[in-house]
């Protein structure tokens, strides 16, 4: 029963909530001086825990609104393969926000209500991402959603939590780390297009089809490292070139979903593009570490 929820948790997509953290944290730190590892811990502890709930009201609420069928192709879910009810996976997920907003305690006392006005939203929109009145995920948002609350949101926060301050470097680490999460949910909706269409989930790939979810991923990645000219021109230059070590498995990635019809296959890309995030984001780290001190 344990390995089902870790399973539900999607431990494959939870590079999306580790990388922004780090990234955020390392950068804040470089650029101000300070630090403080219980300050980080607390923020990735939150970050993990919405990431964890937004998976478990994803796996209720598709099932509940008929979007998981007998032709998933996908890993397999507990609610619609019946380990678990719709209710007990709902009142996990809303435990796990629980958690989510305990653990944001320390960060509200060290830097404000800056943080609530950034944890209310996240905490709404890890269900509304599947459920309310406007689910993102049914409307063709769930990108958006993404590169907004896993890029920006998550590496400029996490940046102001160590430094105090709000960086406009924050807003270009976000907009990369944001770009390469986004990457997670472009292959996952490009696999499950066939799907989705016949089950009214309106994802991009399905509002405009194959070819466009190949053009999404393929920019994507392409802009993750161009935006990091930036970082060359701000004097951080390694925080541009030491990354580029990971080009390569971008351009596999983009090989593929150019070569591969979408279906069970992509679950393998699926798990590369993970990998590729964490890479970037720990490659980046090490380059921002290794940078002079800048005033940026």
């Amino acid at each position: 029963m344990l390995f089902d929820w870790i399973a539900a948790a999607r431990p494959k997509t939870l590079g999306a909530a580790i990388a922004p953290v780090v990234v955020g944290s390392v950068l804040g730190w470089k650029i101000s001086g300070h630090w403080s590892t219980w300050l980080l811990l607390c923020t990735l502890g939150s970050t993990i825990a919405l990431q964890v709930a937004t998976n478990w009201f994803n796996d209720a609420l598709d099932f509940m609104k008929g979007a998981d069928t007998q032709a998933r192709v996908g890993p397999r879910r507990i609610t619609a393969a019946g380990v678990m009810s719709p209710k007990a996976v709902m009142t996990a997920a809303w435990l796990m926000l629980g958690v989510a907003a305990l653990l944001s305690l320390p960060l509200i006392q060290a830097r404000g209500w800056a943080i609530v006005a950034i944890g209310i939203p996240s905490l709404y929109f890890c269900y509304g991402y599947t459920g309310g009145p406007m689910p993102l995920a049914y409307r063709g948002l769930g990108e958006l959603f993404v590169i907004l609350f896993f890029g920006f949101v998550a590496v400029l926060g996490s940046a102001f939590v160590q430094s105090g301050e709000w960086l406009v470097a924050g807003l270009v680490a976000g907009f990369q780390i944001g770009c390469l999460s986004t990457v997670l949910i472009a292959i996952n909706n490009l696999r499950d297009q066939a799907e989705d269409r016949t089950t009214g989930k309106r994802t991009l790939a399905v509002r405009f089809g194959i070819t466009f979810g190949r053009l999404e991923i393929t920019a994507l990645i392409l802009l993750a490292h161009l935006a990091g000219l930036y970082w060359w021109e701000n004097d951080f230059p390694r925080a541009l070139t030491v990354p580029l070590a990971v080009a390569p498995v971008g351009l596999f990635l983009i090989l593929r979903i150019w070569t591969q019809p979408p279906g069970p296959g992509y679950n393998r890309l699926l798990a590369l593009s993970g990998m590729q995030l964490l890479l970037f984001a720990g490659l980046f780290c090490w380059g921002v570490s290794r940078s002079p001190i800048s005033p940026l």
